[in-house]
Parts: structure tokens; sequence; C-alpha cells
């Protein structure tokens, strides 16, 4: 199989690139670098620099392909930049996905899998989640989102689009020679292993004071590895079925001071922590029910265990450092 990979340069896109290309499929990477660098692309993809908006480059780059699917991460992914700039997220998130499903229903390209949010849910009502519950987000980078699967479900209904939209949570791990690393970094688990390495002072804990049993966020973290593959699935699902919206998560939650302490555990050394006030858009508990695709498309997770996926992401965050 041929396909797309939109924000292929990035940590989820770049992990999904290369699972496809270790399954013998062929994969052009299209992304416009913003956020990462050519060092981050797979050896053996093709690759295009180009942003989203570019609808000549983008077109002719998919009627040239004759892809079998296109798989879209290419975003801005910042709930707490996305409070300051919105404009920013609109514009690259939706705007951009907007562009992306024009020049794919004008090249005839029909299979997309968009990499969505649990930030479109917003403050939940009840956990887990599950995928029909309300959608309310409280930033704009789940506004964004929301905005681009509501586009996908009118091109699917009305222009022949066939997708599916996964909804996931916080993302960590490594795979063999590749892990996370934003430019720059702002989530958790990368910035708790830069300050056990002495590179940061401390980290920050944004709240103490949420709803939650030690005060701090909870969230629910799934490996990379298990989530390239769920994206994988959903597009071989597209054969049978139209569409499709599903929850990935490992079904448990875990809290910003439990992620600390499950690195100390792992790295065998002190990380100092500074408390901060809350952030402005942050969810006290966002934890995934992902009883839907586990029954429609077999999908488990192999790393739900919080050690396994922090100890492969110090495996590579130390190689990263080392460079």
């Amino acid at each position: 199989m041929n396909y797309l990979v939109t924000g292929g340069a990035g940590y989820i896109g770049g992990t999904v690139s290369r699972l496809l290309l270790q399954l013998g499929h062929t994969v052009t990477v299209y992304d416009n670098l913003c956020h990462s660098n050519r060092t981050a692309i797979p050896a053996d993809a093709t690759f295009v620099q180009g942003d989203l908006v570019q609808r000549d480059l983008l077109t002719d780059v998919l009627s040239q392909g004759n892809f079998d699917g296109v798989f879209h991460f290419a975003a801005l992914i910042e709930a707490g930049e996305s409070m300051k700039r919105p404009d920013l997220y609109f514009r690259n998130n939706t705007a951009g996905t907007l562009s992306l499903l024009e020049c794919m229903q004008a090249t005839g390209s029909t299979r997309l899998v968009f990499s969505s949010t649990a930030a479109c849910y917003g403050e939940p009502k009840r956990t887990p989640i599950e995928e029909d519950d309300d959608l309310l987000p409280t930033n704009p980078y789940g506004e964004s989102k929301l905005l681009s699967e509501y586009m996908m479900r009118w091109f699917g209904s009305q222009m022949g689009l066939r997708y599916a939209i996964l909804r996931y949570f916080n993302v960590a791990g490594a795979v063999e020679g590749y892990g996370e690393a934003h430019e720059p970094e702002s989530h958790l688990i990368p910035l708790i292993l830069d300050t056990a390495l002495g590179l940061r002072d401390s980290i920050r804990i944004y709240g103490r004071d949420y709803p939650t049993p030690d005060g701090t966020c909870i969230r629910d973290y799934i490996h990379v590895q298990d989530l390239a593959e769920a994206h994988l699935l959903a597009m071989g699902s597209l054969d049978r079925q139209e569409k499709a919206t599903y929850n990935i998560g490992n079904g448990t939650g875990f809290s910003v001071l439990e992620v600390i302490e499950s690195a100390r555990r792992v790295t065998g050394l002190p990380i100092p922590v500074l408390e901060e006030p809350r952030r402005p858009g942050d969810p006290a508990v966002l934890v995934a029910s992902s009883a839907r695709i586990t029954r429609e498309l077999g999908w488990k997770p192999k790393f739900a265990d919080l050690d396994s996926i922090i100890a492969s992401a110090w495996q590579w965050h130390q190689q990263l450092r080392a460079k």
C-alpha cells in the first residue's frame, strides 16, 4: 500500500511512518517542519516540505501519489498556547484540515485517518470517557480539532469521504531509535526526564487544587507504539466501514505526581518539583474508554504499565540528549 502522512516528521506521525515502512508499505511524508527537522523523517520515506494551505503543492502531491489513504497528523498541539493565540490554531488546524479535505476531494482521494484529541470532550461529566459523550472543548486547541471532525462528517455524507477519527490522550514512550522530541518541548514526560538529567532545574506542576486524590491533573497515558498500531487498524477498517470514531487510551489515569514518582523509580534520580497556579483550559481528569475499538477492531494496548512506558522514553531520551 502507498500512504501519505501529513505531519510525518512529528512524534506520532513519524512513529506511524516507521511502522508503515517496516510492514512494507510506501510512505510519503508531507510536513512544514515548523516543530521538527529533516532528521526526524524516516530514511526510506519520500519527503515533501510544504504546508497544508499550499493548495497547488498539496494537490500535485495527491494527484501524482496515487495514495491508498492519508494519515493526517499535521497540527499545532499545545492547549496552553492555544489560549493565548487561538488564531494560530484555527488557521493551522481547522483551515489546514479544510485545505487537505478539498485537495483530497479534487484528486479522488477518499480514505483518511485523522489524529484528533481528547481535548474535544473538555471537562467530562464522567470517566472513563466514551465516544458519544458531550463534546465541549475548554480550549481553542480542542475546538480546532472538533471543527475538523465536523467538516469530515459533511465531506463523508455529501462527498464520499471514508474516514476514521482517533481521539487520544497523553502519548508517551518511544520505539527503537525514535521518540518524543518537540521543538520547543512542553510535554510532561520529556520535561520530567530533562529534569532528571539536570537539563532543567525542576519540573513545574500547574495546579495542586484539582478535585483529584493528590490535587494534580489526571491523564490517560498511551504508548506511542500502541497508538501507531491503532491508526493502522483504523485505516484497514475503512475497507468495510465508511466512518468511525474511536478513543485510544489504556483506561487507567495517572496524576502528575504519580508520573513524577514513576520517573523517579525508572531513572533512580531525584526530580525537583516547583508548584505553579493552574493553567486555564486544563480539565481535571481525562481518562478514555477504549472499549469500542477493542470490540470492533480487536485493539488492545501492549504497554499499559506506566513504568514501562516511561522506561522506553528514558532510554530514548538519554540517547537524544547525548547527541
